[in-house]
C-alpha cells in the first residue's frame, strides 16, 4: 500500500466544518487503498494570536520558547482532526514531529 502525505493550511482546518472536509478527504484516500499522513497547521489566525499575545508580555522571546508556543496552535489542529477521523469510524492519532519519528521506526 503506498504513503499519501497530505498538507493542509490554516485556511483549511480554520473550523469545524472546514475539519470535516479534510477528514473526507482524507477518508477519501484511504477509500483508494493509500495509508495517509496528515500534516495540519494551526487553524484560521491562530498563529498571530500567539505571536501577539506573546509580544505582549516580552520583547525578548526566546526561539525555543516561540517554537514551543506555535507548535501547540498545529498540536489543536491535529488532536482536534484525529478525533473527527476515529468518530468516523477512521483510526489515527496524532503525532508530534518527534513522536512521528519515534513512532515509524
Amino acid at each position: 500500500m503506498d504513503t499519501m502525505v497530505l498538507k493542509f493550511g490554516g485556511s483549511s482546518v480554520a473550523d469545524n466544518e472546514r475539519l470535516k472536509l479534510v477528514a473526507n478527504k482524507i477518508i477519501g484516500m484511504k477509500e483508494k487503498n493509500y495509508n495517509v499522513v496528515a500534516v495540519v497547521s494551526a487553524q484560521g489566525k491562530t498563529t498571530d494570536k500567539l505571536i501577539s499575545e506573546a509580544k505582549e508580555l516580552s520583547n525578548t522571546i526566546t526561539d525555543r520558547e516561540m517554537d514551543v508556543l506555535l507548535s501547540s496552535g498545529e498540536q489543536i489542529s491535529s488532536a482536534k482532526l484525529s478525533i473527527l477521523l476515529n468518530e468516523l469510524g477512521y483510526p489515527a492519532i496524532s503525532l508530534t514531529g518527534w513522536q512521528a519519528r519515534n513512532f515509524y521506526k
